[in-house]
């Protein structure tokens, strides 16, 4: 049985400015599954760089408010909302809130450095 607590799974910087901690990676653990889990996180007022995937990526908002950026589409998101972000999408997120925007982050296939590039 693999069980993964968000506690114990290390808070990193991501690339594009979030606060990670990724919680499933099949390149990482021996699991079998093709897609990575992440719970990312940005304070109020904060957003991430804007970034683009070879890798199809969902993010599902838990708590907060948010504007979602991709290429260029623009929509407020909250909670309980799935949001699509097709591969090589330009795409980034800014917290419109004034608690933590919280949001899940399902990569397919598994996320990997080499197919993110971030744009300063």
């Amino acid at each position: 049985m693999f069980i993964r607590d968000l506690k114990k799974c290390e808070k990193i910087i991501a690339g594009d400015n979030t606060i990670l901690r990724e919680l499933l990676n099949p390149l990482k653990e021996d699991i079998s599954v093709r897609y990575s889990l992440a719970h990312a996180r940005l304070k109020p007022g904060q957003k991430s760089l804007a970034h683009r995937l070879k890798s199809t990526e969902v993010y599902y908002i838990l708590e907060g408010k948010g504007e979602m950026y991709i290429d260029e589409e623009t929509e407020n998101v909250f909670a309980g909302l799935a949001i699509y972000i097709p591969p090589n999408a330009v795409q980034k997120i800014k917290n419109i809130g004034t608690v933590d925007l919280t949001f899940l982050c399902i990569v397919d296939p598994a996320w990997k450095p080499e197919d993110e590039e971030v744009e300063e």
